[in-house]
C-alpha cells in the first residue's frame, strides 16, 4: 500500500483562486483587504514564515502591514504596536509571529489584541466560541486540517480522530472542531501527548491520527493502523532542516498521508488569507 498524497499545496491553490472573486468584490466598494503581522526578534523561522504570509498578499492583491521589532523590545513597546493596529482601518487582521524572546509576555499581548482582529483564533474570545459552537474566527492550522480532510472525501463524522499533541494553536483547538455536532466534523476524538506510557495503543485505534507534537518522526508505521488518514502536522528542526513528526516509512501503511512538504504548511496560509478576507467583510458589512 502506498498512502494518497494529502496534497495542501494543490487545494491551498484552489481556495486562494476562490477568494479571489470575493477579494475583487470588496476592491470594487473601495476595500482591500489587509494582513498585519507582528515579528518581535531575528528568528529565522520565524521570520520566513512571515515572508510567505506576506507574499500570499501580494499574489492575491491584499495589502500587507509589518511590523518588525528588535529582540530587546520592551512589553510597551509591544502592546503599543497591539494598540495601532487595534485602531487601524486599513489592517482588517493580524497575528503576532509566536515565539516572543523570552522577556515578554505573549498571553499578555494577545489579550489585547481585538478579537475581531484576530486572524489566528487563538483569542480566549474567539477560542471560547469556538468551544461553543458558534461562529468566529477559526485557528488556522485545525481549519485547514479539516478542508484538507473534506477535500478528500475522509469521513470524519462518526469517526475516531486521534490528535498527537495538545498544544494551542493545533491539538487543543483542531480537538473542538472536529467534535462540534455540525457538518464535516461530529468525530469522537482523543487528545494524547508524548507523556503516556504506551503512545501506540492510542493511535492504532485512530480512523484519522494527527501528529502536532513537535517531535521528530514520533510516529513510526508501527503505530498507525492500516488504510489510516494520517496528517503530519508538526514539525521540528534539525540545523536548518524540517522534520516531520511522521517517519517517512507511514507511507508504506497509511491510506493517505500529509507530506512533509506542501502538505499542512499551505493550508494553514491559506487559512489565513480566508481569515483575513471574511474580517474585511465583516468590517464592510458584507455577508460571505
Amino acid at each position: 500500500m502506498t498512502a494518497i498524497k494529502l496534497d495542501g499545496e494543490q487545494l491551498a491553490t484552489k481556495i486562494k483562486a476562490q477568494l479571489q472573486g470575493r477579494i475583487d468584490a470588496l476592491r470594487e466598494r473601495g476595500i482591500v483587504p489587509g494582513l498585519g503581522t507582528v515579528l518581535v526578534g531575528d528568528d529565522g523561522p520565524s521570520g520566513n514564515y512571515v515572508a510567505m504570509k506576506h507574499r500570499d498578499c501580494e499574489e492575491l492583491g491584499m495589502v500587507s502591514h509589518h511590523e518588525h521589532l528588535p529582540a530587546d523590545a520592551s512589553q510597551e513597546e509591544v502592546n503599543a504596536v497591539v494598540d495601532r493596529l487595534n485602531a487601524a482601518d486599513d489592517v482588517h487582521a493580524y497575528l503576532m509571529q509566536y515565539p516572543f524572546p523570552g522577556h515578554l509576555d505573549y498571553e499578555l499581548a494577545l489579550l489585547r489584541v481585538d478579537p475581531a482582529k484576530d486572524v489566528d483564533g487563538l483569542h480566549p474570545v474567539n477560542l471560547g466560541r469556538l468551544v461553543q459552537g458558534v461562529d468566529a474566527p477559526l485557528a488556522c492550522t485545525p481549519a485547514g486540517i479539516q478542508a484538507l480532510l473534506v477535500e478528500y472525501d475522509i469521513p470524519i463524522a462518526g469517526a475516531h480522530v486521534v490528535i498527537v499533541g495538545r498544544g494551542l494553536t493545533i491539538g487543543r483547538p483542531l480537538a473542538n472542531l472536529l467534535a462540534l455536532k455540525r457538518p464535516n466534523a461530529n468525530a469522537a476524538v482523543t487528545v494524547v501527548h508524548t507523556g503516556v506510557a504506551d503512545l501506540g495503543a492510542y493511535t492504532r485505534e485512530a480512523d484519522i491520527l494527527v501528529a502536532a507534537a513537535g517531535f521528530p518522526h514520533l510516529v513510526t508505521p508501527d503505530m498507525v493502523r492500516p488504510g489510516a488518514a494520517v496528517v503530519a502536522a508538526g514539525v521540528s528542526f534539525d540545523g536548518k532542516k524540517v522534520v516531520s513528526d511522521v517517519a517517512p516509512e507511514v507511507e508504506e501503511v497509511a491510506g493517505w498521508l500529509s507530506p512533509r512538504i506542501g502538505g499542512v504548511g499551505p493550508m494553514t496560509r491559506a487559512m489565513l488569507m480566508l481569515n483575513t478576507v471574511d474580517a474585511a467583510e465583516r468590517a464592510a458589512g458584507v455577508a460571505s
